[in-house]
C-alpha cells in the first residue's frame, strides 16, 4: 500500500457532515393573506445604495425616502444587540462556510432579495426600510447549544442547555418541536425523515476531504448525528442506516443521549477543552477537573465508535480518527483481533496541545497518550502543538521522543499479541542503547488550510461584488478592521476590544475614520460568561465615541450574515485582527503567517500601536505582506493537507508497523524458527568470506546490574589484573577459536566502556573486533601474526568515532544526575567516556511503589537533561525498563556496523580515524552506504556496499551470522543477500531465527568447530 487512492478511508469524526430531521424536507405552505405582499424592488442593493448616498450627500429627498424613511432605531450605538430579524431565521456564515458545494436556489442566494442579510436586517444598518407588520409570529433563531470544536447554527442542537445570556433575549423557537420524543409504536411512520447538512460537524474537515474530489474515490464518514435519538425506533434506525450509507458513505454511531452529553458536554467541554487551551479551571471547578466521572461516558462512547468501525471494516481500509473527542480510539482500534497491523491508522488533533506542565494535571493524562499512540502518525497544525505532545510522551510515559516521532517499546500493551501475552511478554533484562522491535509513531505537523480554488469561484459570484460596493459606499473614507473568533476567553475577543478602545484614545485622529467590525461565533454558556462581559465593553466604546453617523463597534454573530457578505467584508476590509490568547487555530495557525504582525494579546497598549501600524504601513509593504501571505495560504491547502496526512500515515505503517505481529508474515515473530546448528553448518563449512557479529551483554554476559555488580567492573585496574567473569572467560575463547580462521571476521558490540572489561577482552582475543559505547568508539581486528615490544600482537588500534563531539556536556549533565540520584533510593550514575547511563532501579519487582516513583523520577531527570542540554549539544537519551542511557546523537551499533561493512570503513584501513568512510561525500546515502549523519528518526546511519577492497570488504562476503537483540539492526542487516540473522531478545523480531542467550555460546562454539 503506497497510496490512498485506491483505498477505502474511514474517517471518524464526532460529527457527520449531514444529519437526520424527522419530517417533511420542504416547509409547509403559509395559508394565504397570512403574509402581507413586500415591494422587493425597495429591499435591493441598488435601493439601498441609493438611499445610503442620499443620506451621506445629506439629501433626504427622493420617492423611496420618502415613503420608506430610514428607522430612527438604527442610528443609536446598540447596533450589537442580539434581536432577531422580522423577515425570518438568518442564514449562518459559518454553515455556508461548510458547505461550499451547496447549490441553491437563484431566490435564496440573489442579494437583492436576500433577507437574511445583516446591511438590510433592523439590528446592523442604518439604511433598512421599516418592515411591514405581519399577522404571522416570526420565527426566531434556536437558542445556541453547548461550545463546539467548531460553530454551530441555528438547527437543533444534539442536546438541551441553559439559555446563555445572548440567547436569552430570544423568543422560543418553534422548531424546537423537533426534538420532543416521539413514540416509536406500530402505527408510527418511520420513514418520514430528510437528510440535511450537519451545523454540528467539522466543518473544515469537511471541505479538505470534498476538495480532494476523484483522489479519494471511496471513503466513509463514521459520526453521530448530532440530534437526539433516543426516541428513534429500531426500524427508523435501520431505515436512517441504509439511506445514509447509500446517499451520503455515512455510518451514524447510536449513542444514548444521556451517555453523550456526559461524554461531550462535560468531559470534553469542561475538562479536555479547558486543558488543551491552558485553561486549568481554579477551585470550586477542580473537583470536575481531575476527578471527573464523565470520564467513563467518554471511553464508552469512544468505544462505541471501534465498535462501529471494527463492524464495517474492509481489507484495505485507511482510518483517520480526528480531534480530541476520540483520543482514545485508535488504541481501541488496534487492539482488535478483527483490524490486521497492516492497516494504516491516523489521528490528527485539530485543537491546540499544551505543555506536559498543564496536560499532567489530568488524572487519566497515561490513558489518554496510550489511546493516541495506537496510531501510525499523530498530526497536529503547528510545530509546537507536536513538540509538546513528543514532550508530553517522554516525560509521562517515558518513551523515547524523537524529532520525527515515539518509539515505544515491545510489551507496552499497544498491539494485539502484547494484550493476549500480559506480563509474560514484558522484558525482564536491561539492554542499554539496544534498540528493541516496538513500534514507532510518527508525529507529523499538517496546516489544515483552505479550499482556495473553490474560494475563487465564490468570490467571483455576483452577490459578493454587489455587496461589496455596498460596504465601500457605506464605509467611505473609513478604515474596517475585522475579528472572527469564538466568544470565549480563550480567543481573547476582550482583549481585543480593550485594545481597540485603547487605540481610539492614544490615537484620536482615527476617531469617525476606523470600524472594528467583530463577528461572533457561538459557545457555550459558561464560556461566554468566562469572556468578561464582552458585549459590556462593546456598549461602552459606542457609547464613548460615537456620533449621529459614526459607530466604532459593529458587533455581529455567525447567523447575521451570509457567505457572500463575509467574504465582501473580508474584501474590503484593512486589516484581519486575531488576539487569541493560545493560537487556536481552526483551519489555519496565524502564527504560521511569517508576515503577519506579531502581539501579546495581554499588551493592550503593544496591541493599539499594531492597530495603528497596520492603518499607517505604506502600500508597498502592505503589498508585500499581503503577497507573502498569499503564498502562504495558496500552499498550505486543504488538498495538500488530506494528500500529505494520508500518504504519510500510509507509508508510516508500511515502514514502521506492518510487519508486526502479522501472521501472514514470514519474519514474524511465531514463523521464526529456533535455529539449529546443524541447518547452518554447511553453508559456513563451504563459505569463503565469513562476517559474524554477536552481542555482549545480554548475549553472551548475563551481567550483574547492581550497584556493586556495575562497579566492580569499571575502568581503574590494568587489564591483565581485570578478572572476567567464568563465562565471559568461556564467551571470548570460543570468539577468539572463530577468529583464527582467516576467513572470518568476528566482532564484538558492545555498550560499555573502553576501559575495564573490554580492553581485557581485546588483549585475551586481539583478532575480535570490538564496538564500544554503543559505537562511539571501534577497535579493529589484529591482523597477521607480527607482535609489537612488548610481545603483543601488532594492530587492534581503538577509533572514536566521534572525535569532534564536544564533551563540556558531561558535568552539567552530571549535575543533574546527581540530584536526582539523592532523590531516588538505590539508584546510581554509570559514567562512561562519552557517554552515561543512570541506572534508577535495581530490584527484581517491577510493580514496586518504589519503582513507580523511581520512574517517575527518570522521567523528570530526562525532561530537564533534554530541554538544556539535548538539542544544544546533540544528545540521544534511551530509555529502558530499568534505566536510561545519554550519548550522542547520530551514533548507534547500527551506525558501527554501517561502517564496519564499508569498504574504506576501519575494518579495511587499519588504524586511520579519518578514513573515506567518514566523509558524507564519499558515497551517496541514496545508494545505501555509511554517513556519519544518521537518519532523522534516531541516528542509525545506512550500512555500506558489500564492496570489495583489500580488507575484503562485504561484497565477496558469502555468510554474514549476526546474534544480537538489538532489532533495528537485525532487521537492517536482513537486506543482504546470504545473511542469516538471530535474535536473543525473547520477543517478537524480524530476525531470521530466535535463540535463548544461554545458548549462544553453544551455537558458536559449533561453528568453531568445523574451523
Amino acid at each position: 500500500m503506497s497510496s490512498f487512492r485506491n483505498h477505502r478511508v474511514v474517517i471518524a469524526s464526532l460529527f457527520l457532515p449531514t444529519t437526520a430531521v424527522l419530517g417533511e424536507s420542504a416547509p409547509p405552505t403559509p395559508e394565504a393573506g397570512l403574509l402581507p405582499v413586500h415591494n422587493d424592488a425597495d429591499n435591493t442593493i441598488p435601493a439601498v445604495a441609493h438611499r445610503l448616498a442620499a443620506v451621506t450627500a445629506g439629501n433626504a429627498s427622493g420617492e423611496a425616502a420618502k415613503n420608506k424613511p430610514l428607522k430612527p432605531a438604527l442610528i443609536t450605538n446598540n447596533s450589537h444587540t442580539r434581536s432577531s430579524s422580522a423577515s425570518g431565521p438568518l442564514k449562518s456564515i459559518v454553515d455556508d462556510l461548510k458547505d461550499k458545494s451547496r447549490f441553491a436556489t437563484p431566490s435564496t442566494r440573489s442579494p437583492t432579495i436576500e433577507a437574511s442579510n445583516p446591511f438590510g436586517s433592523s439590528k446592523l444598518t442604518r439604511f433598512a426600510l421599516d418592515p411591514e407588520p405581519s399577522i404571522a409570529t416570526p420565527t426566531s433563531p434556536a437558542p445556541r447549544k453547548h461550545q463546539t470544536t467548531h460553530p454551530d447554527s441555528q438547527s437543533t442542537p444534539r442536546l438541551r442547555r441553559k439559555h446563555s445570556r445572548s440567547s436569552s433575549r430570544r423568543a422560543p423557537s418553534t422548531a424546537r418541536a423537533a426534538t420532543s420524543p416521539i413514540a416509536d409504536s406500530p402505527t408510527s411512520s418511520f420513514h418520514t425523515w430528510h437528510m440535511e447538512p450537519n451545523p454540528h460537524c467539522n466543518g473544515g474537515l469537511k471541505n479538505a476531504v470534498e476538495s480532494v474530489g476523484e483522489r479519494m474515490k471511496k471513503r466513509l464518514w463514521v459520526g453521530t448525528l448530532g440530534t437526539p435519538t433516543d426516541s428513534f425506533g429500531e426500524e427508523l434506525r435501520k431505515d436512517i442506516d441504509h439511506r445514509m450509507l447509500a446517499q451520503r458513505n455515512s455510518l451514524p454511531v447510536w449513542i444514548p443521549d444521556a451517555e453523550f452529553q456526559s461524554c461531550y458536554d462535560e468531559f470534553c467541554h469542561q475538562v479536555l477543552w479547558p486543558c488543551l487551551h491552558y485553561a486549568v479551571p481554579d477551585a470550586p471547578k477542580t473537583k470536575l477537573f481531575y476527578e471527573s466521572a464523565s470520564y467513563r461516558q467518554y471511553v464508552a462512547v469512544n468505544q462505541r465508535f471501534a465498535d462501529a468501525i471494527i463492524a464495517n471494516y474492509q481489507d484495505g481500509d485507511i482510518i483517520w480518527v480526528n480531534d480530541y473527542h476520540l483520543l482514545l480510539l485508535p488504541t481501541l482500534l488496534r487492539l482488535s483481533p478483527k483490524i490486521p497491523p497492516s492497516t494504516p491508522i491516523g489521528f490528527f488533533m485539530h485543537v491546540a496541545f499544551p505543555s506536559s506542565e498543564i496536560f499532567r494535571c489530568l488524572s487519566v493524562r497515561k490513558d489518554l497518550l496510550r489511546g493516541m499512540l495506537g496510531a501510525d502518525v499523530v498530526g497536529f497544525q503547528t510545530a509546537n502543538y507536536a513538540r509538546h505532545w513528543r514532550q508530553t510522551v517522554s516525560r509521562i510515559l517515558s518513551f523515547e521522543a524523537l524529532p520525527r516521532g515515539i518509539q515505544i517499546p515491545e510489551g507496552e500493551g499497544l498491539t494485539v499479541a502484547e494484550k493476549e501475552q500480559g506480563e509474560v511478554g514484558k522484558e525482564k533484562r536491561v539492554r542499554d542503547g539496544v534498540v528493541e522491535r516496538g513500534r514507532f509513531v510518527d508525529v507529523g505537523v499538517f496546516p489544515m488550510g483552505i479550499d482556495v480554488r473553490q474560494l475563487h469561484v465564490r468570490k467571483r459570484e455576483p452577490e459578493v461584488a454587489e455587496w461589496v460596493q455596498v460596504l465601500r459606499t457605506r464605509y467611505s473614507g473609513m478604515k474596517i478592521v475585522v475579528g472572527r473568533d469564538k466568544l470565549d476567553e480563550i480567543q481573547g475577543v476582550r482583549h481585543k476590544l480593550v485594545a481597540f478602545e485603547a487605540f481610539l484614545d492614544k490615537y484620536p485622529s482615527w476617531q469617525g475614520k476606523v470600524v472594528l467590525i467583530q463577528i461572533a461565533l457561538q459557545t457555550s454558556e459558561p464560556n461566554e460568561a468566562a469572556a468578561g462581559g464582552v458585549t459590556d465593553v462593546v456598549s461602552r466604546i459606542n457609547s464613548r465615541f460615537s456620533t449621529l453617523t459614526y459607530q466604532p463597534v459593529v458587533f455581529l454573530h455567525t447567523q447575521d450574515l451570509t457567505f457572500s457578505q463575509y467574504l465582501a467584508l473580508l474584501t474590503v476590509a484593512d486589516a484581519f485582527i486575531v488576539t487569541s490568547l493560545r493560537r487556536f487555530t481552526g483551519s489555519y495557525s496565524y502564527s504560521g503567517f511569517r508576515s503577519c504582525i506579531a502581539i501579546n494579546p495581554w499588551d493592550t497598549r503593544g496591541t493599539a500601536n499594531a492597530i495603528q501600524q497596520a492603518l499607517t504601513m505604506s502600500d508597498e509593504e502592505a503589498r508585500s505582506r499581503w503577497e507573502d501571505l498569499h503564498n502562504h495560504v495558496t500552499t498550505q491547502t486543504a488538498q495538500a493537507f488530506v494528500t500529505s496526512f494520508l500518504n504519510r500515515c500510509v507509508r508510516a505503517n508500511t515502514e514502521h508497523t506492518a510487519s508486526l505481529d502479522d501472521p501472514s508474515n514470514s519474519s514474524s515473530s511465531s514463523s521464526a524458527p529456533i535455529l539449529t546448528p546443524s541447518l547452518l553448518l554447511p553453508k559456513y563449512k563451504h563459505s569463503q568470506k565469513r562476517l559474524i557479529l554477536v552481542d555482549f551483554e545480554g548475549t553472551l554476559w548475563r551481567r550483574d546490574l547492581t550497584q556493586k555488580g556495575v562497579l566492580q567492573f569499571l575502568g581503574g585496574k590494568g587489564n591483565s589484573e581485570v578478572e572476567l567473569p567464568k563465562e565471559v572467560e568461556d564467551a571470548i575463547g570460543v570468539l577468539g577459536k572463530l577468529a583464527e580462521d582467516r576467513r572470518s571476521e568476528v566482532w564484538l558490540l558492545s555498550g560499555l566502556q573502553m576501559k575495564g572489561v573490554l580492553e581485557a577482552v581485546a588483549e585475551r582475543v586481539p583478532k575480535v573486533g570490538i564496538v564500544a559505547e554503543n559505537g562511539c568508539f571501534i577497535k579493529t581486528r589484529s591482523v597477521g601474526s607480527g607482535v609489537n615490544a612488548n610481545g603483543k600482537p601488532t594492530g587492534g588500534d581503538w577509533i572514536n568515532m566521534v572525535p569532534n563531539f564536544n564533551l563540556t556536556w558531561k558535568s552539567a549533565c552530571l549535575e543533574i544526575l546527581n540530584y536526582f540520584t539523592e532523590r531516588t533510593p538505590g539508584s546510581f550514575i554509570e559514567e562512561r567516556q562519552v557517554s552515561l547511563v543512570w541506572r534508577f532501579w535495581t530490584g527484581e519487582s517491577l510493580d514496586h511503589p518504589d519503582r513507580q516513583w523511581a520512574q517517575r523520577q527518570a522521567a523528570e531527570a530526562q525532561n530537564h537533561i533534554f530541554d538544556s542540554l539535548g538539542e544544544r549539544y546533540g544528545l540521544r537519551i534511551i530509555p529502558g525498563r530499568n534505566s536510561f542511557l545519554i550519548l550522542p546523537n547520530n551514533v548507534s551499533r547500527s551506525t558501527a556496523v554501517g561502517a564496519i561493512l564499508h569498504p574504506g570503513g576501519p575494518a579495511r584501513s587499519h588504524g586511520s580515524a579519518h578514513g573515506s568512510w567518514m566523509l558524507p561525500s564519499s558515497s551517496g546515502l541514496s545508494n545505501g552506504s555509511f554517513s556519519p549523519v544518521g537518519n532523522d528518526d534516531g541516528g542509525y546511519g545506512g550500512f555500506g556496499h558489500m564492496g570489495s577492497g583489500d580488507g575484503g570488504g562485504t561484497h565477496d562476503t558469502d555468510f554474514l551470522l549476526a546474534i544480537s537483540s538489538d532489532e533495528k539492526l537485525l532487521r537492517r542487516l536482513n537486506e543482504f543477500d546470504g545473511s542469516e540473522t538471530v535474535s536473543t531478545s525473547g520477543k517478537g523480531t524480524d530476525a531470521k531465527w530466535k535463540l535463548e542467550s544461554e545458548e549462544a555460546v553453544g551455537v558458536l562454539r559449533s561453528f568453531a568447530s568445523v574451523n
